[in-house]
């Protein structure tokens, strides 16, 4: 570890070297990997760089203790040993962490795919609940939200709505959302009082490049239509949706969220990349099973992920037996306290897996 951590150091101090020539800003695609690499490198460095000015600390406070007779001195020199190596185990564990292999998708931006599943209009609802907390959530961290595609029932629910949110490192943080949610509650329709389970399925799809996923234009079909549903004045006057269809994967996309039938092409191309791009990923982790049992549920989208229990006010993520009873508070948006929660239990499995091999 040791080796690599110097090596790393080596290479930061070659990125700074290469920041500071005065013709690095002539290559703007140069100068954009250079600033990217010490931004992820340099939070390693200065982990390390700490790691070896408290291992200097337990030195210097071991030499004390075999030089020096006087006993206040000594006291001190055993607080300050005790403090070192407590601060040393902590700051030798964040670097294993820092030291993970890091998944390339991590930086993009998301796109996300909530689907009404069991319970018919009260999945429908609770779909466009989750859609809303999702967003709240998104704006509590300046991220930018964007609706792609929305079907909508007329009570207020929702079928099934794709958006994406950009912003930096949100494939990171949203990728845990993957999954089925489940909802516990009495329907309002429900006279008897009968709590009723519902379910829908979230997907979390990394935005994909041009470059990421080549599209043979003969392979797609493209339909243009009147909008239909609730809109603004051009909505349903003019030709402004569009439907994909992707013959090899049998994929279909549709968009009608804006006026103009370019901005809704753009769209429905935006989400199908992003879905192709999901296909091969999905088959990169089934090809690494290993990897994929060593992951906190960022995989498997049949995976029972989530409870809302209403009557209760709790919140249960099976994946990682953790309970919240602030249910309020979580459909606001409030879920850092979850994903916090998840990213730490996958960092520790990884830390496990990697020292089992």
């Amino acid at each position: 570890m040791f080796d690599k951590l110097e090596e790393l150091v080596s290479r930061l101090q070659e990125i700074m070297d290469e920041l500071n020539e005065p013709t690095v800003a002539n290559d703007q695609t140069r100068f954009r990997k250079l600033m990217k690499d010490q931004a992820e490198l340099s939070p390693i460095v200065d982990k390390y760089k700490e790691y070896k000015e408290t291992k200097q600390g337990i030195e210097d406070s071991l030499h004390i203790l075999d030089e020096e007779s006087d006993e206040e001195m000594r006291e001190l020199a055993k607080e300050e040993l005790a403090e070192c190596k407590e601060r040393m185990e902590k700051i030798e564990t964040e670097l294993k962490i820092l030291l993970l292999p890091k998944d390339p998708n991590d930086d993009k931006n998301v796109i996300v795919e909530i689907r009404a599943g069991a319970g018919g209009d009260e999945a429908a609802l609770f779909a466009a609940e989750i859609y809303r907390m999702y967003v709240h959530y998104a704006e509590g961290q300046r991220w930018k939200v964007e609706t792609m595609e929305c079907e909508e029932i007329g009570i207020g629910g929702m079928k099934s709505v794709s958006f994406m949110i950009n912003g930096q490192g949100a494939y990171s943080v949203m990728k845990y959302e993957s999954g089925v949610h489940r909802v516990q509650r009495v329907p309002e329709t429900e006279s008897g009082g009968r709590i009723h389970t519902s379910t829908i399925t979230v997907a979390v799809m990394p935005e994909a490049e041009e470059v990421d996923v080549q599209i043979d234009e003969k392979d797609i079909r493209i339909d243009v239509m009147r909008a239909s549903g609730n809109g603004g004045q051009c909505v349903n006057t003019t030709d402004s949706a569009v439907r994909l269809t992707h013959y090899p994967s049998g994929i279909v996309v549709y968009s009608q969220t804006e006026k103009s039938q370019l901005q809704n092409k753009d769209k429905a191309f935006a989400l199908l990349r992003a879905k192709l791009y999901d296909i091969e990923c999905q088959k990169a982790h089934d090809a690494e099973a290993e990897a994929r049992r060593s992951q906190i549920g960022t995989g498997d989208r049949s995976e029972k992920i989530r409870t809302y229990n209403f009557p209760q006010g709790r919140v249960t993520d099976h994946r990682i037996n953790l309970t919240l009873y602030k249910l309020d508070k979580v459909m606001n948006g409030d879920i850092q306290e979850i994903i916090d929660a998840c990213i730490a239990a996958d960092q520790a499995k990884k830390l496990a897996n990697m020292q089992d091999n």
